[in-house]
């Protein structure tokens, strides 16, 4: 027999117990045949070796945006300026740059925004007007949860009739005069984004090759898109073709797990006996659900917005945040409503992730979770809350009773960790995007970059989620932090456990598909794991990425 493949190097990290490592993997076709005296004496039509290096599963990136991510890839990176004045410049040069090309009518994009760079300050809309004049203008909050606009933008979706409401879930914010500052909150950014949508199949998958290029780049093979198809989210109500014709065209570069939006759901009928006898589920046509799909493109849970964000003081929090007195966020619709819908889901067959960030919007989550449960059984991949922002100790005990799984973003720690810290203060601090107590809970700790959010650097969170050290050099609540070992697990054996493919990923062993992450070291003995390089990346057996040419 001869094999496709066999990859060597100094140490190979299965995270198997039964074999915990190897220095030889074997593959046949996209998958793992064996290890070292297991394959002893066979030849490859292909061999590499990684030398010293160190090999672990293919790295899994649990909650990202990755459409969103490669489409701003061609807009204003506003992450990296500091002072409106920065900002204001930039918006000057790109509308100095489009007049040059005689473009009169483009918009504006930019994203990345965080006031936390402008000293706490939003731009000026009148500011943006004198530079836009009526050029649309579409900036967006490096949260994804709010968005920055000029006037001619809201006389585009009618903001400026007296008779204009906000959505259900969203604000389009005014001072005190009634008069629109140019922020567009949560679901109201809908109105803008329905200018610009659908984005074209072509467009798409251009954006995701991409995203998915540089995901290869570091080390990622898997990920979970987190909200397509509908809302504010989605790009496009065919986007999962998008998907499907970047893989057959050899342009997607990473396995994709899709979550359709709630939004995109629909009430379906069935036989009586179907959906529990209840009638009638939400779901998409023909009866597709969660695990539907192939290895290059599958369907996961159903996305379901509760809640805003941390930054934006959106997030629903039981206690007011700091700094904004009777402000607690609020819930995106009510929570009746979403009984409805979410249990409807889940009747048909979807597994729920609920955005939560804040402490009210978490237990609204575990309510809705537990009713799922309790009525229509546990299903074998588990429900998930996304994000897990402020998390009371009380609800860690329930989470880990309902057997859940959480993705809190280790990543956030470094750059925007004191900004968090800041919004809730010192009595609250040490609840937010836990590790260690998310573990001996028993909640399944899934890792998650929640890029653009935050970057995909997964070793830069992996050791955050080790030494939780915020970029001002403080330590968000040493008591939370995690193992070396299980930080590679939350990208790994945990990751794959939460989106309910543990059965061909996550680990090492025979039959898996042959996901290979190869590090410059070890992840678990390194002084840092942030420091590591990525050498190589293998998905099914084919290299994705190789930094030695």
């Amino acid at each position: 027999m001869q094999l496709d493949l066999i990859v060597r190097a100094r140490e190979i990290l299965t995270l198997n117990p039964v074999r915990p490592s190897a220095t030889t993997v074997g593959v046949i076709g996209d998958r793992i045949v064996g290890f070292d005296e297991e394959i002893t004496g066979l030849d490859a039509a292909q061999t590499l070796d990684f030398g010293a290096a160190c090999i672990t599963p293919g790295l899994i990136d649990a909650h990202c945006h990755t459409a969103w991510w490669g489409l701003g890839l061609a807009a204003l990176d506003l992450s990296r300026l500091r002072g409106l004045d920065e900002l204001y410049a930039m918006i000057a040069a790109e509308v100095a740059r489009l007049e040059a090309l005689g473009d009169t009518t483009s918009w504006v994009h930019g994203t990345g925004f965080n006031q936390s760079h402008h000293g706490g300050s939003f731009p000026s809309i009148e500011r943006l007007d004198e530079l836009t004049g009526d050029r649309p203008l579409y900036l967006r909050h490096t949260s994804g949860h709010a968005s920055i606009t000029n006037t001619a933008t809201l006389r585009l979706v009618g903001a400026e009739d007296p008779d204009f409401a906000d959505p259900v879930g969203g604000v389009v914010v005014r001072d005190h005069a009634g008069v629109p500052t140019g922020l567009v909150e949560e679901a109201a950014q809908g109105l803008v984004q329905a200018l610009l949508l659908p984005y074209s199949t072509d467009q798409l998958v251009t954006a995701l090759e991409a995203a998915t290029s540089r995901y290869a780049a570091e080390g990622i093979t898997s990920f979970s898109e987190a909200g397509v198809g509908g809302g504010w989210i989605g790009h496009s109500p065919i986007e999962v073709a998008a998907y499907q014709a970047a893989a057959e065209q050899g342009r997607l570069h990473a396995r994709a797990q899709l979550m359709p939006a709630l939004d995109a759901l629909h009430p379906i009928a069935a036989h009586a006996a179907d959906f529990s006898g209840e009638g009638a589920g939400a779901g998409l046509d023909l009866g597709i659900r969660t695990g539907f799909g192939d290895d290059r493109v599958r369907f996961g849970h159903v996305k379901v917005f509760l809640d805003g964000s941390l930054l934006g003081a959106t997030a629903a929090v039981t206690e007011d945040y700091c700094g904004h007195e009777h402000n607690t966020g609020y819930l995106l619709d009510e929570p009746e409503v979403y009984r409805e819908r979410a249990l409807g889901a889940y009747r048909a067959g979807w597994a729920l992730a609920l955005h939560a960030i804040g402490d009210a919007a978490i237990d609204l989550a575990l309510d809705l979770i537990a009713e799922a449960q309790e009525r229509y059984g546990v299903r074998e991949i588990p429900c998930r809350i996304e994000h897990f922002g402020i998390a009371r100790p009380d609800q860690l005990v329930r989470a880990g009773a309902l057997g859940i799984a959480v993705t809190p973003q280790a990543g956030f720690i470094g750059p925007i960790g004191d900004q968090m810290a800041d919004q809730v203060g010192p009595e609250r601090s040490a609840w937010l995007y836990r590790g260690r107590s998310v573990i001996d809970a028993g909640i399944v700790l899934a890792g998650s970059s929640d890029l653009p959010v935050a970057d995909n650097n997964l070793r830069r969170g992996m050791q955050s989620a080790v030494d939780r050290r915020t970029d001002s050099g403080a330590t968000l609540t040493a008591s939370e932090a995690i193992t070396p070992l299980e930080a590679l697990q939350t990208h790994t054996e945990w990751a794959a456990r939460a989106t309910g493919q543990l059965a061909a990923k996550g680990t090492l062993e025979r039959g898996k598909l042959a996901d290979f992450t190869v590090f410059s070291g070890s992840p678990l003995t390194a002084p840092s794991i942030a420091d590591l390089d990525i050498v190589a990346t293998v998905v099914g057996g084919e290299l994705s990425y190789d930094c030695r040419g």
